[in-house]
C-alpha cells in the first residue's frame, strides 16, 4: 500500500511538473537565430575593361537571357556609378575596384607614371627582383608591390587563416596582378607574341601547375586563331555606326576595317598570338582558363568562401583599336555576354545556386572618337601634346632661363625640379601658380590645378575632387593639366580613356548571388564603394585604405 501510495505521488508530481514546464514554454518567447553575415562559397569579381555603363543598355536588345540580363533581373544594378577620380586608366581601376580606394591612397596614379625620386618611369605592376614563371621572358617579372595597402581579396586571406583561396586571371599582367593582391594564392595572365602561354611570377610560384602547363600545351589557345566574323548578322546591328569607315584602325593587310577580318596573322596558328587580344576570342579564351582554375584549384568546394578575380580585357584591346561607335565593339559585347552566360551557369552546376556572390564593373569608360564626334558637329579633337611640350619649353626659356625647372611632363601633369627652383631662389607655390596660368592659355586645355591646392583645399565635387582622389602627395606632379571635354591626346583611330570626364567615369556596376537583393538605384554610387560593399556582406575587415562606404540599398 504504501508501494502504491509512493508510487502515485510520483507520477502525480511527475505529471504537475510537466504542466508547469508546457506553460513556462508557452510563456518563453522564441529567440531567433541572427546571422551576422553572408558566406558565399565564392565570391566573383569581375571587371570588363573600358565597359561604358550605355553599352549595357544600348545592345541590350541583343543579349540573352543568361549573361547580363539575368544580373539585372536577379540582382542589383546600380546605374549612376562612377569612378571619382583620374586617371581613368586600367591600373588604377583594378586597384581601386578591390582597394575601395583612390590613386590619392592607394598610390596607383597610372600604368606607367615618372617617379620622381628614382628619375625614371616606372610600371604599376612590374618588379626586377621577381622572375618568370612560365615562359623565358621578362614577361613575368611583376607583383604588386608598388600597390601601398590591402585589398579585399588580401582581407579575405587574413580573415580565413588563409584558408580560403584567392586566384586572379586576366590577358593583362595589371589585370591579375593588382586584384590578386598581395597574398594571392596564384595570378596569371597571358603572354602574346609568338608564345601563346599563360603564364606568373615567382612573387607567387616557383613552377606552374601541371594544369596550366596541361592547358598551355592542350592547342585550346591555337583554336582561338582564326577568323572573325560577327555572332549575328551585322544587318542587326543599328545600335553601331557604319562598318567601313575612317575612324577605325586596320589589322596587319587589311585595306578597309570591315567583317569579316581573316588576315594571315589572324589565321596563323604557329606565332602572333597577341593578335587574339583584338578580338572577342581574347575573352573566350580568358573563361577557358578561369573555368581550368575553379575546377583544379577546388574553388567554392566548401563552407570557406573563395575568391576568383577575373579581368576581361579583350574589351579595352577592341575599343583602342574601332572605338566606341564599332561594330567590333558590339560584336565583342554580345560575344562577351555568351561567355557570362557559360559562366553563371558553370558556377550553378559546379558551385550551387544560390552559393556564390558576384560583382561586375570595370576599370574605366571611354571616350567616343573625337574625329567621328568632330564630323558630327559635336565639339571635340585631339590635344597636341607635341605641339604643347614645344610651346612650353619656349616660356621657360623666357620665363626662367633654363629649360631644367621642368623634369618630366606625362599623365597630363608636369613634374617641376625642386632643386632647380630653390637654386634660382624661386618660391615653389609661385612656380606652380605661374606655369599653371601659361598653360591655362593653351587653347585646348580646359582646366588646370597646382600641387599647393590640392594639398589646400579639401574639394567635395566637379572636376577638382575627381583630380583630387587621383592626386597622390608623393608620386604625383606639381601641375595637373585637364583637356577641354571631347579632346585627348591619342591617334585619330579608336577610342581611349584617361580623363575626369563622365565619358570616362561612368561605368556600370552588377551584383546578384548570395546575400544581394534584387533592384536598382539611379543614387550615386563610386568606384571605392565595392570593396567595402563586398566586406560588409562577408563580415570582414575592410581593405586598410578604404575610403569608400558600403552601398546599403545592395546587401540583403
Amino acid at each position: 500500500m504504501r508501494n502504491f501510495k509512493l508510487l502515485f505521488l510520483g507520477a502525480l508530481l511527475l505529471a504537475t511538473t510537466s504542466v508547469l514546464a508546457q506553460r513556462k514554454n508557452r510563456n518563453t518567447p522564441v529567440i531567433p537565430s541572427v546571422e551576422i553575415a553572408q558566406n558565399p562559397k565564392l565570391v566573383v569579381g569581375i571587371v570588363v575593361d573600358q565597359m561604358r555603363y550605355d553599352y549595357l543598355t544600348r545592345f541590350w536588345s541583343h543579349y540573352g537571357d543568361g549573361g547580363f540580363k539575368r544580373m539585372v533581373r536577379d540582382g542589383f544594378n546600380c546605374k549612376n556609378h562612377h569612378f571619382n577620380y583620374a586617371p581613368t586608366s586600367t591600373g588604377p581601376g583594378h586597384a581601386s575596384v578591390y582597394s575601395g580606394t583612390t590613386p590619392a591612397t592607394h598610390g596607383i596614379i597610372g600604368n606607367n607614371w615618372y617617379d620622381k625620386y628614382q628619375d625614371t618611369e616606372v610600371y604599376c605592376a612590374s618588379d626586377e627582383s621577381r622572375s618568370t614563371v612560365g615562359t623565358s621572358s621578362d614577361a613575368g617579372k611583376m607583383s604588386p608591390h608598388r600597390l601601398l595597402t590591402t585589398t579585399i581579396t588580401d582581407q579575405l586571406r587574413l580573415h580565413t587563416q588563409k584558408r580560403g583561396k584567392v586566384v586572379a586571371v586576366a590577358l593583362k599582367d595589371r589585370g591579375a596582378v593588382l586584384p590578386g593582391g598581395h597574398m594571392a594564392n596564384a595570378a596569371y595572365w597571358f603572354e602574346g607574341g609568338d608564345t601563346g602561354k599563360w603564364i606568373s611570377s615567382s612573387y607567387y610560384m616557383n613552377d606552374l601547375p601541371q594544369w596550366v602547363k596541361d592547358f598551355n600545351t592542350s592547342g585550346k589557345v591555337q583554336e582561338y586563331k582564326k577568323a572573325w566574323n560577327t555572332v549575328k548578322d551585322i544587318a542587326l546591328y543599328l545600335e553601331s555606326g557604319t562598318d567601313n569607315n575612317p575612324y577605325e584602325g586596320l589589322f596587319e593587310e587589311e585595306t578597309t576595317p570591315t567583317f569579316p577580318h581573316s588576315t594571315p596573322n589572324l589565321l596563323s596558328k604557329t606565332k602572333d598570338f597577341e593578335i587574339i587580344k583584338y578580338t572577342p576570342y581574347g575573352n573566350s579564351l580568358t573563361l577557358d582558363f578561369a573555368l581550368e582554375a575553379l575546377k583544379h584549384e577546388s574553388l567554392g568546394t566548401d563552407i570557406i568562401t573563395d575568391f576568383l578575380a577575373i579581368s576581361f580585357s579583350s574589351t579595352d584591346y577592341v575599343g583602342h583599336k574601332f572605338g566606341v561607335n564599332s561594330k567590333e565593339v558590339q560584336d565583342t559585347y554580345l560575344r562577351l555576354d555568351l561567355d557570362l552566360e557559360r559562366l553563371f551557369n558553370t558556377l550553378d552546376a559546379k558551385v550551387g545556386v544560390g552559393q556564390y556572390t558576384v560583382f561586375l564593373t570595370a576599370d574605366h569608360g571611354a571616350i567616343n572618337v573625337p574625329g567621328y564626334l568632330r564630323d558630327q558637329k559635336v565639339p571635340a579633337n585631339y590635344l597636341d601634346m607635341e605641339a604643347l611640350k614645344s610651346k612650353f619649353t619656349e616660356f621657360q626659356k623666357y620665363k626662367y632661363g633654363t629649360t631644367d625647372v621642368v623634369k618630366n611632363i606625362s599623365n597630363y601633369q608636369v613634374f617641376l625640379d625642386h632643386k632647380v627652383i630653390h637654386n634660382l631662389d624661386i618660391d615653389l607655390d609661385d612656380a606652380q601658380e605661374e606655369i599653371a596660368m601659361e598653360l591655362l592659355g593653351y587653347e585646348q586645355v580646359n582646366q588646370v590645378y597646382t600641387a599647393s591646392q590640392m594639398w589646400q583645399n579639401e574639394y567635395t565635387r566637379g572636376i577638382p575632387y575627381i583630380l583630387q582622389n587621383g592626386y597622390n602627395q608623393k608620386r604625383s606632379g606639381d601641375v595637373l593639366l585637364v583637356p577641354r571635354p571631347g579632346h585627348t591626346s591619342y591617334r585619330e583611330t579608336g577610342s581611349t580613356h584617361g580623363s575626369p570626364m563622365i565619358y570616362d567615369t561612368h561605368v556600370p556596376l552588377l551584383l546578384f548571388g548570395k546575400g544581394i537583393k534584387k533592384g536598382s538605384t539611379v543614387s550615386r554610387t563610386e568606384i571605392p564603394d565595392i570593396a567595402p560593399t563586398m566586406a560588409a556582406l562577408l563580415g570582414i575587415a575592410f581593405p586598410n585604405g578604404t575610403t569608400g562606404k558600403p552601398i546599403r540599398e545592395v546587401l540583403e
